[in-house]
């Protein structure tokens, strides 16, 4: 059930894509979602992820991220809209209240606390997106040249979540295969065998450390200069993507300094477009896009998936 929201290798063009580009795209994208505050922006922003999600085959994945995200969201609105105060546009005014006295709920509080919720979204989505194209053993090998130990431990760490659910669940299967039902009996009985589970996950992630120590010394790990696997090739699709999203910082930074990705909350809300500002978003998209339409134009003509 848990696997979904891992790294699955699926051949798709954004999971071929070298990792420093991957991690270039997904930096873009969180470090934009924090400096933007222009509604408009933050929703395009997720409009970019979530077709970007679409070329990943991870709109299931973004859907468990969404269930666990949207409370969070709507709590943020609320709250904000009753502690803050400022804003001209009072849409609802309570009674006199004890210790707290009246309070006043506008226009320009909610629509601050929804564009928040919306940044959180995108970084979160962002996250999503990270953990659906990019292999761990591939982004950790990227820091393993100049710190070759803390990459592997780190590595190592990352990959121990999904492989312990993994173990988990064969484990589950093998225990109701003999007999063993979690979903019957009193509570009591059902955490014993609850524990007993457990019992066996942590003699499985033992042995399997012992196997791992045992795989790195037999390969000498550690005694001389680091050998590669695997070598992760640039491609002309790497740097296509590349520009692209160059051409999208430049447009982002041109946004910023000229006070279009900002946006006035309080005390009352600014107007949304101009002209100018129009042009620049849609300028960034389309650079932030380019990923996901390289990906859908591979899909549909493997000649240009051949050349690039």
């Amino acid at each position: 059930m848990f696997q979904k929201f891992f790294y699955q290798e699926k051949g798709l063009f954004l999971q071929s894509l070298h990792p420093a580009t991957s991690l270039t795209l997904i930096a873009a994208l969180f470090f934009l979602a924090l400096s933007f505050s222009h509604p408009c922006y933050l929703l395009g922003l997720l409009l970019v992820i979530l077709l970007s999600l679409w070329a990943a085959d991870g709109l299931d994945a973004w859907e468990g991220y969404l269930k666990a995200v949207l409370w969070i969201v709507l709590l943020i609105m609320l709250i904000n809209a009753l502690v803050n105060h400022n804003g001209s546009t009072v849409l609802l005014r309570s009674p006199e209240l004890p210790l707290v006295g009246r309070l006043s709920v506008t226009m320009e509080a909610i629509s601050y606390g929804a564009a928040m919720g919306v940044r959180l979204l995108d970084v979160v989505s962002a996250f999503c997106l990270f953990n659906l194209i990019v292999h761990p053993d591939r982004f950790f090998g990227l820091f393993s040249t100049f710190a070759r130990k803390s990459a592997l431990v780190v590595s190592l760490a990352t990959r121990l979540f999904p492989l312990l659910l993994a173990t988990l669940g064969k484990l589950r299967e093998a225990q109701q295969l003999r007999g063993v039902d979690f979903n019957q009996g009193t509570l009591r009985e059902r955490a014993t065998k609850s524990a007993s589970l457990f019992n066996l996950l942590l003699l499985s992630a033992l042995e399997d450390s012992l196997q791992m120590a045992e795989a790195m010394q037999a390969r000498a790990f550690g005694s001389g200069p680091r050998s590669r696997y695997r070598r992760d090739p640039f491609r002309p699709r790497d740097g296509i993507c590349l520009a692209g999203l160059g051409f999208a910082l430049v447009m982002s930074v041109y946004s910023l300094t000229r006070g279009m990705g900002s946006y006035t909350y309080f005390p009352e809300l600014d107007s949304l477009w101009g002209g100018q500002s129009l042009l620049a978003l849609l300028a960034l998209l389309l650079g932030l896009t380019l990923p996901a339409l390289l990906s859908w134009g591979c899909q549909h003509w493997h000649y240009l998936n051949s050349k690039i």
